[in-house]
C-alpha cells in the first residue's frame, strides 16, 4: 500500500509541480475565467429566483474559451482545440444575437426590421 501512495505522490508532483511553466499558469487563468461564467449565472439566477443567463456569462465564456483555445493550440491537443473552437463560435453568435436584440429595442416604434 505504501507503494501506491508513493506512485500517487510522484504522479501529483509530475503533473502539478515538475511541468509548471507559463502555459500551465495561462491555462489555469483561462479555466478560472471559464468557471466564473457559472458563478455569474448562478448568482444572477439566485437574485432573480429563476434561471437567468446574463450577458456576462457569454463574455466570461468568450474570454475563458479564447484563453483555453490558445492553451490547447500551444499544447497541440486536437480534442481540446475542436471543443473550444466550436464553443467560441457559439459564444460569439449569442453575443451577436443579444446585441441585435438590444439594438432593435431602441429603434423608434419598435421597428425590428433593421439590423
Amino acid at each position: 500500500m505504501p507503494d501506491v501512495f508513493a506512485h500517487v505522490a510522484d504522479w501529483l508532483h509530475d503533473v502539478f509541480v515538475a511541468q509548471w511553466d507559463f502555459w500551465i499558469l495561462f491555462g489555469f487563468v483561462g479555466q478560472a475565467f471559464f468557471t466564473m461564467r457559472f458563478v455569474v449565472q448562478w448568482m444572477a439566477s439566485e437574485k432573480a429566483r429563476r434561471s437567468v443567463v446574463p450577458v456576462a456569462f457569454w463574455f466570461f465564456s468568450l474570454g475563458g474559451g479564447t484563453a483555453l483555445l490558445i492553451y490547447a493550440i500551444q499544447r497541440q491537443d486536437p480534442v481540446f482545440i475542436a471543443g473550444q473552437g466550436l464553443g467560441l463560435i457559439i459564444y460569439l453568435r449569442n453575443l451577436r444575437l443579444i446585441y441585435k436584440e438590444k439594438k432593435a429595442s431602441v429603434l423608434p416604434d419598435g421597428d425590428r426590421s433593421q439590423g
